[in-house]
């Protein structure tokens, strides 16, 4: 979300004085639609403005569009111009503060999947979003000659966000007919949430250009693999910018962080699967995750101990491509920040096959249960404060509702002439 402005006219008013927007931007669903029941903006409240402030760290010019450049902005009140702490990017950065206050900087990586289409997105939009031509016929994981196929469209992403500022490590197929993942280089927590950012909207928009459209649903289709965005954390020292999980074994800070990220991982899980689609992808012998439990390098499980040295990190494998970055990144703090302050045990790594395990703990099954993790959390209290717990917990109830209110196409097929 945001406007488009002339150069003469950010300069001698946006850059010192920020932007009006209205506040209900951060208060509606998918459609623009005003939702009832948020406490930060409402009819009764009048829907008035929040101000749009430029974070001068992000600015960088798009070379997919002509003669433009970018900046993010943090929103503020208009009156007292403190952070409003419901919007996405501030709950990040509490998260950050929050990590900065206990002596640790958080590093973050994430791998986002999307599946590319020959069908332009009006061409898919005609369609109904179904018969779409994916752009490969076959799986594509780690392929290179049905990736050459995809270069004009990959290759031109990969290049322009490079040119944006933002560091790219490679791309490559993946485990579906169609699919990819362009893998950013890891950074501190809210330039990365920035990164994905303008990497998704990048995606859509080069891909627009060449006449062909990108998905960055969970589950566009049952049939084939979901779309995931992994999210690897570590935590450094402040104190020296030394790796704080390096080590022949496994530190105890690193332990709390995992034991954290176990421990909140279904309270938590809204954060990481924020719509009905996210849960279609959380299935047996999927590459996603279904169980809450970790592991060494085991891709079953929803966390995944990986790296050493340095590199050594917890690879959460529950967020799908769908997930909001700030979102899941700032639950991602928060969960091992909660471990390390209540010094909770690691339990012991599992070991086998996560998904036929009997004796773990299981990711939500649906947004309803989801909701009702994050509804009753007294860690959600604890961690993100009372305001952000209803903030999100409306915009979820707000998304099942609205699918509670349509009929299907499954349903019609199924009952139509049956029932």
């Amino acid at each position: 979300m945001g406007k488009r402005v002339t150069g003469w006219f950010f300069l001698e008013d946006v850059a010192e004085h920020g932007t009006e927007n209205c506040n209900y931007l951060i208060a509606t669903d998918m459609d623009d639609n005003p939702i009832p029941g948020y406490r930060f903006a409402s009819y009764d409240l009048g829907y008035g403005d929040m101000l749009a402030m430029p974070d001068w760290n992000t600015v960088r010019v798009l070379p997919w569009h002509t003669k433009t450049a970018l900046v993010l902005c943090d929103l503020q009140h208009t009156d007292t111009h403190l952070p409003i702490g419901v919007s996405p990017r501030q709950m990040l950065r509490d998260q950050v503060a929050a990590a900065a206050a206990a002596g640790y900087t958080a590093m973050l990586g994430s791998e986002i999947e999307f599946y590319l289409f020959h069908d332009s997105f009006k061409e898919a939009l005609d369609k109904g979003f179904k018969s779409l031509t994916p752009h490969s016929p076959w799986m594509e994981d780690y392929q290179i000659v049905q990736t050459s196929f995809d270069e004009y469209v990959l290759g031109d992403i990969r290049r322009n966000l490079e040119a944006a500022g933002i560091p790219i490590e490679c791309s490559k197929g993946e485990a579906g007919r169609g699919q990819h993942e362009v893998n950013l280089r890891y950074a501190e927590a809210l330039d990365m949430a920035d990164r994905n950012l303008v990497y998704k909207s990048a995606a859509k928009e080069i891909a627009a250009k060449h006449g062909r459209s990108v998905s960055f649903m969970a589950k566009y289709n049952f049939a084939e693999t979901g779309s995931s965005c992994h999210v690897h954390s570590s935590l450094w020292n402040v104190a020296d910018h030394s790796p704080a999980f390096a080590g022949h074994q496994m530190p105890e800070v690193f332990e709390q962080h995992l034991a954290g990220l176990l421990a909140t991982a279904r309270d938590f899980c809204l954060l990481w699967a924020p719509t009905v689609n996210s849960y279609r992808r959380f299935q047996p012998g999927s590459w996603a995750p279904t169980a809450i439990a970790w592991g060494s390098d085991n891709r079953t499980l929803g966390y995944r101990v990986v790296g050493h040295g340095a590199g050594a990190r917890v690879e959460c494998r529950i967020p799908g491509a769908d997930a909001n970055s700030y979102f899941a990144f700032a639950g991602t703090i928060a969960g091992g920040l909660y471990g390390i302050r209540h010094k909770l045990k690691l339990e012991k790594p599992f070991a086998g096959n996560g998904y036929e395990a009997t004796d773990v703990a299981r990711i939500p099954s649906s947004l309803y249960e989801a909701i009702q993790c994050w509804e009753n959390s007294a860690i959600v209290r604890e961690c993100f404060g009372e305001e952000v717990q209803h903030h999100i917990l409306t915009m979820a109830k707000a998304e099942w509702r609205a699918f509670n209110q349509t009929v299907t196409d499954w349903e019609l097929t199924r009952y139509f002439e049956r029932a």
